[in-house]
């Protein structure tokens, strides 16, 4: 039986539910720190809460509206818990204190918890939340014991001390990623950029030269885009552009990445994606693209979209080699009137 069946299977504990949850919730989320891979920094805190406090289990932990998820472990065989047997879900309601329970097995709110009755037969308990600048608790850093024993008042100290530490990790992490989408990302549409782009083009092209498993890459241009800009302004030209990016997305498979690299010029890579899936992909994106837009303003404008694409083989020696090849589709597409894309397909 896996942890978290043996958790379900465990009576709940109750909890008071902080009175700020939804914008805690929120909290949670904005920094897109739950089911991440272990991190160097966090796993020091945990680390150090157990060295501090001389227990030999602690975890530095994040709490959602349905689990407590563990960030960093330390002696604990523990990657989350439902909330509702999360010892660290009634510290949430403690923000600005350690909360410290001597012998579990003798508090009526833990006594029945199935790691105290059963292994590791917990006994010993301190927790602190982490507490944004906004008064909101992202989760907790807490440690465990096997054995009865207080928590000395210099260790509970420092015990916060270190959950202070924590949320300046939690801080620096999410401004490094914020930092990281801002250089990748087109601001007007969110897209990824042409920087995005070509560094995920240079990974498949490392990786399917490696292995010969196919990719393709689709280079896109509006039609008829700069009479938008003429006829109704540039306010509308974005307008345009953000709905098109939007109708591009809703095209895409997970795991291709969508760009735009300025203007009106669009590109997707398509990872494992051979010529044939490209193709179904090129017929999606031009009829999502067709269909006339309606402005805030009341208006309704359509715009086309022109598709070339090329696909790895073994002749691509380089990037610039297969952007090339999609150009050159992209051009020969614009020249001709039955269809709005094609696949390079060589010199003949």
């Amino acid at each position: 039986m896996s942890n978290s069946d043996t958790m379900s299977s465990s009576i709940p504990l109750i909890s008071p539910i902080p009175i700020n949850e939804e914008q805690r919730l929120a909290a949670v989320r904005g920094h897109a720190i739950l089911d991440t891979l272990p991190e160097p920094e966090f796993d020091a805190l945990a680390r150090l809460a157990a060295q501090v406090c001389q227990t030999p289990m602690a975890a530095l932990t994040v709490i959602d509206a349905e689990r407590q998820w563990f960030k960093a472990v330390q002696g604990l065989d523990l990657r989350e818990l439902p909330r509702t047997q999360a010892f660290c879900a009634h510290a949430l309601a403690q923000p600005d204190s350690v909360l410290a329970v001597d012998d579990l097995s003798t508090d009526p709110r833990f006594a029945q918890h199935i790691l105290v009755r059963q292994a590791p037969h917990l006994r010993f308990y301190a927790g602190t939340p982490i507490v944004d600048e906004h008064g909101l608790a992202l989760g907790s850093l807490a440690v465990f014991d096997t054995c009865q024993r207080s928590l000395a008042p210099e260790q509970a100290h420092s015990l916060q001390d270190l959950a202070t530490l924590a949320l300046t990790a939690f801080n620096k992490r999410l401004r490094t990623q914020q930092l990281v989408h801002m250089a990748l990302s087109d601001p007007l549409t969110g897209l990824s950029n042409r920087a995005h782009f070509n560094r995920t083009v240079e990974g498949e092209l490392a990786h399917a030269m490696r292995t010969g498993e196919p990719f393709t890459v689709l280079c896109m241009d509006l039609d008829g885009f700069q009479a938008v800009n003429d006829g109704f302004g540039h306010v509308a030209g974005d307008e345009v552009l953000c709905e098109v990016a939007r109708r591009m997305a809703q095209q895409v498979r997970i795991g291709d990445v969508l760009a735009r690299f300025g203007s009106d010029e669009f590109g997707v890579v398509m990872r494992h994606g051979a010529k044939d899936s490209a193709q179904v992909l090129a017929r999606r994106i031009a009829k999502a693209v067709s269909t006339p837009i309606m402005l805030t303003s009341g208006d309704e404008i359509g715009v086309g979209v022109s598709i070339g694409m090329a696909a790895y083989t073994d002749r691509v020696v380089s990037v610039s080699m297969l952007m090339a090849q999609a150009e050159q589709a992209l051009f020969q597409t614009k020249l001709q009137n039955e269809k709005r894309w094609k696949m390079f397909v060589g010199i003949r």
